[in-house]
């Protein structure tokens, strides 16, 4: 959650919408009772078509006995799924919300009888300045060339070596997270690490160890692994900000047939090739080459 006083409160009808100067966005519903027992009951009756309960054929015991049946959070869950995506869209569009995830939901109230209260905290992209960033670029010629001894001459004279694309690609990134400012909101930060996270304890699974084992190999705590990851998330979110925002500002184009190039590559791969053939996918892909297109620009400015 984040830490930064909410501020700017709007009241509807059955929401209050709470916002942090990082974007977060805080969304605190009150439901009513009775719409918490409708949606317990129909989550039941869909819930119960594959439940037996003894004495009963599967799908034909009566409502209670099946409300017995079920595990409390299964109930609560599928509950909870009937009612919250209808209370978000409507307040997304009540309130001109743009989230830049799908929220994570609290439960802040729940007693019987009585009105619930939810929270959902989700943000949204901030606007950003991308001030003179061009001007930095083009001075990493002159102020971050690599120079080198050269061996062999008493008068220590100096000789000029060109910078590798390479580190020139390393260069342009260091300046543009140094120099464009970019909020972002710790929700989003947190989901990055976690994704990060839970992908290394893939990998580490399948090598057969356990991560108090693969912390201790490599000299780190728990918290100071996170910590890094927090770091590196930060980074590479900023980066991908910045290089959208001027690819839209620069109005970098990816054709169709530079998204088919590049499923082709992949093709190697059948499975893969055919999972990256899809619009959502299609549409991630054509974003990556933006990117990829406005980083080639910057590094030719150098």
């Amino acid at each position: 959650m984040p830490t930064n006083k909410l501020s700017n409160n709007e009241k509807a009808k059955d929401a209050v919408i709470a916002r942090s100067d990082d974007g977060t966005i805080q969304i605190t519903f009150t439901v009513p009772f009775t719409d918490i027992e409708k949606a317990r009951n129909d989550a039941a009756n869909q819930l119960g078509k594959d439940i037996v309960v003894p004495g009963f054929r599967k799908g034909n015991a009566p409502i209670q006995k099946v409300l017995e049946s079920i595990p409390e959070n299964t109930l609560l869950e599928k509950s909870l799924s009937l009612i919250l995506p209808n209370l978000l869209s409507e307040a997304i569009k009540k309130h001109n919300l743009k989230p830049a995830i799908y929220p994570k939901f609290e439960l802040l109230k729940t007693n019987e009888g009585e009105d619930w209260q939810i929270r959902a905290v989700t943000c949204e992209i901030l606007p950003i300045e991308l001030g003179d960033y061009k001007k930095e670029i083009t001075g990493l010629a002159r102020t971050k060339s690599i120079w080198t001894p050269q061996k062999g001459k008493k008068d220590e004279k100096e000789s000029h070596k060109e910078m590798s694309r390479a580190e020139k690609e390393q260069e342009v990134i260091k300046v543009l997270i140094n120099t464009v400012k970019v909020k972002i909101a710790k929700v989003l930060i947190d989901e990055e690490v976690n994704s990060r996270l839970s992908k290394l304890l893939e990998r580490i699974e399948k090598l057969g160890l356990n991560l108090e084992g693969y912390l201790a190999s490599i000299g780190k705590t728990a918290q100071s692994l996170r910590s890094e990851y927090e770091a590196q998330s930060q980074s590479a979110l900023a980066l991908d900000l910045i290089l959208t925002e001027i690819a839209k500002i620069e109005n970098i184009q990816v054709g169709k047939n530079d998204v088919d190039e590049a499923i082709s590559a992949s093709k190697a791969d059948p499975g893969l090739a055919k999972e990256l053939d899809t619009p959502e996918r299609r549409q991630f892909i054509e974003v990556i080459l933006k990117r990829r297109k406005v980083l080639d620009n910057l590094i030719s400015l150098t």
